[in-house]
Parts: C-alpha cells; structure tokens; sequence
C-alpha cells in the first residue's frame, strides 16, 4: 500500500543559528523535479545546501549537495519509504549558522526537518 500527499507543505527548524526549511511537495512525473529544485535554489540564493529525495512510482533519487555523504538526502529518502510515500519530492534548504553541527547532529537534523514536513501534511491513499 502506498500514499500521497494532497498538497504541498513547507516546515522550518533552527538548529545552532542553522536554519532547515523542508519542503513536501507531490510530484507526479520525474521530469517535473528538475524545474521545482531550480526554482528553490532561485527563491533561497544564499542557502548553503538543498538536500532532497524524491520517489516517483518505481524510481527515486537522493541528493547531499555537498552534505558529508549519507547524512542528509539518504536518510530523507529512507523516510519516504517507511511512510510508504510516492509521486512525491521532500527537499530541505539549509542556512548554514556558523557552527557546524557534526555528522550525526546534521543527520538528526535534517530527518527531522523531513518528518516534520511528512507529519503536518494532508496524506492519502494511493
């Protein structure tokens, strides 16, 4: 069985002056991801980072963006697919605050950012 989320959702976490803005939002087609993720890094210029991952029917992708490998677009990805979510991109822009938070603190971070999104979302049956 597998879901879909109803609308787009935006949540925001500050983390040591580091700010995480996590993003769900339904994507029906694979090819719809490459515009939405330009237009992020347009509207968040002076963010560090745009993490992601994205499943859309049988296919998905993850992306760090520069993160230390596995600690931020992986773990998003994992959380797609323990809530069994489809047609759908979770993607978190962060501003880096001065202090970096360690590999396990970003790791922690950013899946909470993304379960955040995942949990105020309006989510249905596929």
């Amino acid at each position: 069985m597998s879901y879909i989320v109803e609308n787009s959702v935006i949540e925001q976490i500050e983390v040591m002056k580091s700010k995480f803005v996590a993003y769900l939002i339904p994507l029906k087609k694979e090819e719809d991801f490459k515009p939405l993720l330009a237009n992020l890094r347009k509207e968040h210029k002076k963010a560090r980072h745009i993490v992601y991952a994205y499943r859309v029917g049988m296919k998905s992708k993850s992306c760090d963006d520069g993160e230390p490998k596995g600690t931020a677009g992986h773990p998003l990805l994992e959380l797609l697919y323990k809530k069994d979510l489809t047609d759908v991109a979770l993607l978190v822009v962060r501003y880096f605050g001065g202090t970096k938070l360690g590999a396990g603190r970003l790791l922690r971070t950013y899946l909470q950012a993304g379960i955040n999104a995942v949990d105020s979302a309006s989510i249905i049956q596929k």
